[in-house]
């Protein structure tokens, strides 16, 4: 999905003995005071700090750990139910029913014009693929389903890939090291470390094994909104990119290519992303929280 940015700059003239600026309803000097001191030094060094916005108080992580459990709930559904033969429109309705069955709403519905509530993304669709009514999953099809949960204005994403029937070696191959590429990246999440060690081992790992990784689209934080400061690529180098703090939550998810990067988006509706050459693409998407000492994955 798109990404929509918002900037706010961290101050340091809040009152010690003030509210904190997160909410908490704790004092300042009792908070946030010495992280963000911490966070300061780093941008005296130049480099790029994550604002008061991107940074959740442990009421919103609870939050969003709530809305996760439906979104883990529609994608262990899809998991149970999808099969040759299944028409796309059919797993919408499971991520409908389940959804609503927990008092949620599917974040993707209506969002900037998209028409349903999940994403189905089959063999060389990239991603925000259509469950349309008239396509069938068919043996040997891989699938991204990527789901989406908005509960009490608190969102969480992730995705899955599905295998359907015979799937070839070369197709669960790409599968299988796609998946490998976010845990690695999931292994470089921890505080005061960078944004950009996560790049940097997803494309190594995609390159060393014959893949190539799409530049376009990437992560992106998740939580009070649907799509949040910051954006997150997998072009990047050790070190660089955004620091990681704790109470920060995004997702991790890199899309590989079994040809090349270059992509295309579909003309008629604006939403559908191929890949250029017709090679396959596959995708897996985690949604983690910063913690005080490595992460916890919100969303799977």
């Amino acid at each position: 999905m798109r990404n929509r940015r918002r900037k706010r700059e961290i101050t340091m003239k809040i009152g010690r003995n003030d509210p904190c600026w997160c909410g908490s309803g704790r004092k300042y000097k009792q908070c946030h005071e010495q992280m963000d001191r911490k966070i300061e030094g780093y941008r005296l060094e130049g480099h790029i700090v994550p604002t008061h916005d991107i940074i959740k108080n442990p009421e919103q992580i609870q939050g969003i750990r709530d809305s996760a459990k439906i979104n883990i709930a529609c994608l262990d559904e899809v998991g149970k139910n999808i099969k040759v033969g299944m028409c796309l429109k059919e797993i919408d309705d499971i991520v409908n029913k389940v959804t609503k069955e927990m008092g949620g709403i599917p974040a993707p519905l209506n969002y900037e014009g998209f028409p349903y509530s999940v994403c189905t993304s089959v063999n060389d669709q990239v991603c925000h693929g259509y469950p349309h009514e008239d396509v069938f999953l068919e043996d040997g099809d891989i699938v991204n389903v990527d789901c989406s949960t908005i509960l009490n204005g608190y969102y969480s994403d992730s995705s899955r890939m599905f295998m359907v029937g015979n799937v070839s070696k070369e197709d669960q191959d790409l599968v299988r090291v796609t998946k490998e590429c976010c845990d690695l990246a999931l292994a470089e999440v921890k505080p005061w470390a960078f944004m950009g060690n996560l790049g940097d081992v997803v494309m190594k790992h995609a390159t060393a094994n014959g893949y190539t990784v799409v530049r376009e689209i990437g992560g992106h934080g998740c939580g009070l909104e649907f799509h949040e400061e910051p954006w997150i690529g997998y072009h990047t180098a050790r070190d660089t990119e955004m620091l990681l703090v704790p109470g920060m939550t995004f997702t991790i998810e890199p899309m590989v290519n079994a040809g090349s990067e270059r992509i295309h988006t579909d003309q008629e509706n604006g939403w559908e992303v191929y890949t250029l050459d017709g090679a396959k693409s596959a995708q897996w998407e985690y949604q983690v929280l910063v913690t005080e000492d490595g992460y916890e994955i919100l969303s799977y």
